[in-house]
């Protein structure tokens, strides 16, 4: 069955808002609050026209634009079919692979590097160690559905817990640090956006210059030791970092 056809979509054809927008929109809310899940099977164009009254073209150029932003892909001898919706991580602390499993994301991790490297007075600084000083450095791609979500970059104080890479490509890193007995406190961070270069751009599937967004987090134990500083970019077409904001009596 079509799932559209539960749907209550709608067009108003006074709005100076174009039609294909409005029925791209209602389509991706549906995407987004999880009425349209990931896998679902869109019905024929020529059905979803015909039963809003409008052009066949229209109805495509809605489709088109929400597989040009990842949200559908048109597969052959399949049909066009729901990928994922994007991520709204909340601002709590938690890991990004805890995250995207709870939001049926299908979290995979591509290690990149798993080194010891000297500290530079930046991570230095966020660990409270001496410059120069040998830190743990872990560089990962998380994907979902197999698509690249972020690159992560974190650094360790040395002798925190061993880290191998099989490990870090099975589960998030926050869950191998609590197995190791840490008790994850706090955290201090800080979030921006910029330009993707082109490495990263290559990285992420984007376009050199596409935005990205980006994140730094210190996150501390139990006893307000340092145990983590991480430095992170992630695809602002697919993620989105969401507030809880309370007004203070």
């Amino acid at each position: 069955m079509d799932p559209t056809v539960s749907l209550q979509l709608s067009v108003d054809r006074s709005s100076p808002v174009p039609l294909y927008f409005q029925l791209s929109q209602q389509l991706e809310a549906a995407i987004e609050h999880g009425t349209l899940t990931p896998g679902s099977l869109l019905g024929n164009e020529i059905e979803l026209a015909g039963r809003l009254g409008l052009s066949r073209p229209t109805v495509r150029q809605a489709i088109q634009s929400l597989v040009d932003k990842g949200l559908l892909v048109r597969r052959r001898g399949v049909g066009t079919q729901v990928v994922h919706s994007q991520v709204k991580r909340p601002l709590e602390l938690s890991s990004l692979y805890d995250d995207l499993e709870a939001a049926g994301q299908r979290p995979a991790t591509q290690v990149l590097a798993n080194t010891f490297v000297p500290a530079s007075a930046e991570v230095a600084a966020a660990l409270g160690v001496g410059e120069g000083s040998e830190v743990h450095r872990v560089e990962r791609l998380r994907l979902a559905h197999g698509e690249p979500m972020a690159y992560l970059c974190n650094y360790l104080p040395t002798g925190l817990l061993d880290l191998e890479s099989g490990q870090l490509e099975a589960t998030g890193l926050y869950r191998l640090m609590r197995a190791a007995g840490i008790t994850l406190h706090s955290a201090r961070q800080t979030i921006g956006a910029r330009a993707a270069t082109d490495v990263e751009g290559e990285r992420l599937g984007e376009p050199e210059g596409a935005p990205l967004l980006t994140m730094q987090r210190t996150t501390f134990d139990d006893t307000g030791r340092a145990v983590e500083f991480g430095t992170h970019t992630y695809r602002a077409s697919r993620y989105s970092f969401e507030f809880q904001l309370l007004v203070r009596s």
